[in-house]
């Protein structure tokens, strides 16, 4: 992995499936990355708040994940758990440069 600026080059976007999470570390985070079926690249904090299941195991569908251990359905665009549950978590921002993923902000 290589800087440039204040993001992180964590992979290539090819190596990306779309619909399909890749969990990453950075700086002791673990961060699920996601493209998306729109091609929009969302990175966010692996762990669901309800009881720390790894987001890059579960199913997604448009801009959600739902966890794979109880189906919270959380928002990869705002990380907000959706209603009726709720609780949020850590999204990060993300670019595409020269055909690899960056990650800022953690």
């Amino acid at each position: 992995m290589s800087m440039t600026t204040d993001k992180v080059k964590v992979m290539k976007l090819e190596d990306l499936p779309v619909q399909i999470g890749k969990e990453v570390q950075l700086n002791g985070q673990s961060i699920a990355v996601f493209r998306l079926s729109n091609g929009d690249v969302r990175a966010v904090s692996n762990r669901c708040p309800h009881k720390n299941g790894p987001l890059a195991e579960g199913i997604v569908s448009g801009e959600f994940v739902f966890c794979p251990l109880h189906d919270w359905k959380i928002s990869l665009v705002t990380g907000e758990v959706q209603k009726p549950d709720d609780g949020c978590i850590q999204t990060y921002e993300t670019e595409i440069i020269d055909g690899f993923v960056y990650i800022g902000g953690v």
